[in-house]
Order: C-alpha cells, then sequence, then structure tokens
C-alpha cells in the first residue's frame, strides 16, 4: 500500500488532466511546426521557379510575378506593426530608385489584415515601389512568412535565388541582387 501525501486543496484529477495536455502540447508542437516549416520550404526554394503571387496592388492594378519574368524581382514580406520591416522600408525604396533601370521590381507583400489596408495604403505613399495585401491575393504560393521581414530574390527567369529574413542592409542587398542585374548602360 501507497501513501501519498496530498496538501488540503489539492486536486489529483486536475493536476492529471494538466500534465496530459502539457505532455500532448509538448508533443504536438514540433510536429505543428515541422509541418509549417516543411510547407512553407516546400512553398518557395531557393534555385526552384518562384511559385505563384496573383494580386490586385494597393492601387488597384493587377500584379502576376510570372508576368515580370525578365525583371530581377524582390518580393518583402512586411507588416505595419512590425518595427524591422518599417526600418528596412527606406533602405528598399533607395535600392528600388537606385536600380529600377536595370530591370529590378520590388513588390511589398503586407501581411496585415483586410481590415488594415488603409493603414498599409497610408504608409505606403512614402515610397515608389508598388505593395498588395497578402490577405487579398488571388494566389499566394510563397505561403505565409515565417517571420517578417522575409524578403525574397527571384532572378529574371523567374527562380528563386534568396530568402533573407530579418531586417536587411545594404550590404546584403547588394551581395544578392546585384549579381543578377544587368550592367548599367554607359553614357558617352
Amino acid at each position: 500500500m501507497r501513501l501519498e501525501h496530498q496538501p488540503p486543496g489539492h486536486d489529483r484529477d486536475a493536476e492529471n488532466v494538466l500534465n496530459r495536455c502539457w505532455l500532448l502540447g509538448a508533443l504536438a508542437l514540433p510536429l505543428a511546426s515541422a509541418t509549417h516549416v516543411t510547407a512553407a520550404a516546400r512553398a518557395a526554394e531557393i534555385g526552384q521557379p518562384a511559385p505563384a503571387l496573383v494580386a490586385e496592388q494597393l492601387d488597384g492594378r493587377p500584379f502576376e510575378l510570372a508576368a515580370v519574368r525578365g525583371s530581377v524581382v524582390i518580393v518583402n514580406f512586411w507588416a505595419t506593426w512590425c518595427g524591422p520591416c518599417r526600418a528596412e522600408m527606406p533602405l528598399l525604396n533607395r535600392f528600388y530608385l537606385a536600380h529600377r533601370a536595370q530591370g529590378l521590381l520590388i513588390v511589398g507583400v503586407s501581411v496585415d489584415d483586410r481590415n488594415d489596408r488603409k493603414e498599409v495604403v497610408e504608409v505606403m505613399r512614402r515610397f515608389a515601389y508598388p505593395a498588395l495585401l497578402a490577405a487579398a491575393a488571388r494566389s499566394n504560393g510563397f505561403g505565409p512568412p515565417l517571420a517578417v521581414p522575409m524578403t525574397w530574390v527571384i532572378d529574371a527567369q523567374g527562380v528563386v535565388r534568396t530568402r533573407l529574413v530579418s531586417a536587411l542592409t545594404e550590404q546584403a542587398l547588394e551581395q544578392a541582387v546585384l549579381p543578377l542585374l544587368p550592367a548599367p548602360a554607359r553614357t558617352q
């Protein structure tokens, strides 16, 4: 016979339920995370053709990633509530303005809720590159980003070349994008 001391008010059944829930959660979390990462990783893979991205831009014009083949494309996932996202946007804008004549296109993909469209439009008024809402995309083969900011670089043949996670630096952009662009035209 085994005797256990239980403090007054101790509910052994509740403790067992909590322990089982914790154990199930502990076992399920890695599986759920692995499934999410695996699905996201399959959506866009380095060295593979870029997934579909079809949506209406904030200005109402259509955007289809496949239709801009021939351009190097930066697909930047961001959110209005994301401090690092907002901090890198001026850098993206300067980089876009400096290299768009070489065939660079940047599209900002806001992961904000559809109800936050007005705020997204307000933020994007300061920038020259186009943007769209991921929630309004007809097709988003990239899937939800693992984190924001997250930036994908697609070459002119439509192949994913780089994924940059965390806030961008000018050096990281130059290393990832400049080798993919044609040399700038020289004036004589």
